[in-house]
């Protein structure tokens, strides 16, 4: 089983960007839920501006972050501009590595990104704990009911 947004009811990936609320994950955007966060575009923007962000091995670019395309009518984003390829994990790898991030920001980066992942894991962990002790409990009712009407068919025989 995988965990399902609580908004949109939809598989919710690993590398997805998610929000807990109440115990429930959800997309922070269910029409694109992989887009970089607002954090993400912040940082890109203040500190990766002036650089190259994201390649693309179909086409073999480099690409600055305000060269990369988009398809509004799709939703889609940071795409590269000749082949229309997703670069979004690309420029998100970049981002925790680039040096000319404060190193305090960086680290702080991979740590809510490594945090998100560890709460999908550990929400499709319990969701699979919770089925197999479904499943224990059906078969354990199933063993039960037989029991019971092994125990009628003898009490109706031996009346």
């Amino acid at each position: 089983m995988q965990v399902q947004c609580g908004k949109c009811s939809r598989p919710i990936g690993i590398t997805d960007i998610v929000q807990s609320s109440n115990g429930q994950l959800s997309h922070v955007d269910c029409t694109r839920p992989n887009v970089l966060s607002p954090e993400e575009r912040a940082l890109l923007f203040v500190y990766c501006s002036a650089h190259i962000v994201a390649y693309c091995p179909a086409c073999d670019l480099r690409l600055p972050f305000g060269e990369l395309a988009a398809d509004p009518l799709g939703g889609r984003t940071n795409l590269c501009p000749r082949c229309r390829r997703d670069l979004t994990e690309t420029v998100r790898a970049h981002l925790f590595n680039c040096v000319t991030l404060p190193t305090d920001i960086r680290q702080r980066t991979r740590e809510v990104r490594e945090a998100a992942q560890k709460l999908i894991k550990r929400s499709q962990q319990a969701m699979d704990r919770a089925d197999a002790l479904l499943r224990e409990a059906e078969a354990d009712l199933f063993e039960r009911q037989q029991a019971l009407r092994g125990a009628m068919t003898r009490r109706a025989a031996a009346s």
